[in-house]
């Protein structure tokens, strides 16, 4: 099992058991167990389809005899009236699955609405939008799905997967030259082979890390747009970079133009409205 199929186990584990704690006694007091029946997942909002794969592994693990008929699959553009999918089966079991397959496809397919809103805004540019760390708790590995979903790029899963120094990191440990020196020893310390990113706050930073050197990309944190066309200039292509910092969707496109490779967007995950969508008996 990998280690993202573990953590949606956990969580859907999880949110069964905060959910239906030792029974959804509405369901069970006035529906037969023998009862049978299906359901249709509606859509009621145009958006990015998210969540389908995940919605299909909660079905199976509360009741693997539940019939799943996806029409429509993970990114697919949808509007009102679409039905993604049908599920049939108990409808015990219909019931209490119906409101966490809802939350995580709502949430999902909110998630790759807004990533899919960002990716176009960027078309005719190299650039990509990135997600962040700013996730529901619990939620990230399916967030981060849905950011993919949508166009983005995952950055990193977690601190486990990439070192970013930022710019607390970096002041802790007594400046650029030694935040940098320490990862690339840890690194061959450990055996890890890990990418390296690092938070410059101004053109000075950048020149320190420039003649540091040993990174793999290079984040511009609160840039202008004219101080992130002179840093793009200043690194030349030798590493990756990022802008990052209150990039909100009016000013993206004003960012990729100055050439950088990705644009780090917190909204993507901590500001989203979930897509509208309802499961009813059919």
């Amino acid at each position: 099992m990998t280690k993202e199929q573990e953590l949606i186990d956990r969580l859907i584990d999880l949110s069964f058991a905060e959910d239906i704690g030792d029974g959804d006694h509405t369901t069970l007091s006035c529906i037969p167990d023998t009862a049978m029946g299906k359901s249709k997942l509606l859509i009621k909002e145009a958006g990015i389809l998210a969540g389908i794969e995940v919605a299909k592994e909660v079905f199976r693990r509360f009741d693997p005899t539940l019939k799943v008929t996806v029409y429509l699959e993970d990114g697919t553009e949808v509007k009102p009236g679409d039905v993604p999918m049908v599920v049939e089966g108990k409808v015990q079991s219909l019931l209490q699955t119906e409101r966490l397959m809802l939350n995580i496809m709502q949430r999902m397919s909110g998630i790759a609405t807004m990533t899919h809103k960002y990716a176009q805004q960027l078309e005719g540019t190299h650039t990509r939008v990135l997600d962040t760390r700013k996730t529901t708790p619990g939620m990230r590995i399916l967030e981060k799905m849905a950011v993919k979903i949508g166009g983005g790029v995952n950055h990193r899963i977690g601190l486990f997967d990439m070192i970013l120094l930022k710019d607390n990191h970096v002041d802790f440990a007594g400046g650029i030259e030694k935040a940098i020196t320490r990862a690339r020893e840890y690194c061959r310390a450990k055996g890890k082979d890990l990418k390296i990113e690092i938070e410059v706050r101004n053109l000075d930073e950048l020149q320190q890390v420039l003649e540091v050197g040993g990174i793999d990309r290079i984040m511009f944190d609160n840039f202008t747009p004219e101080l992130t066309r002179k840093a793009v200039e200043m690194v030349g292509g030798r590493y990756e970079t990022e802008s990052s910092g209150g990039i909100t969707f009016d000013i993206l496109r004003d960012y990729a133009e100055c050439g950088v490779d990705f644009i780090s967007v917190g909204a993507l995950t901590h500001s989203v409205k979930g897509l509208d969508m309802s499961f009813k008996a059919c």
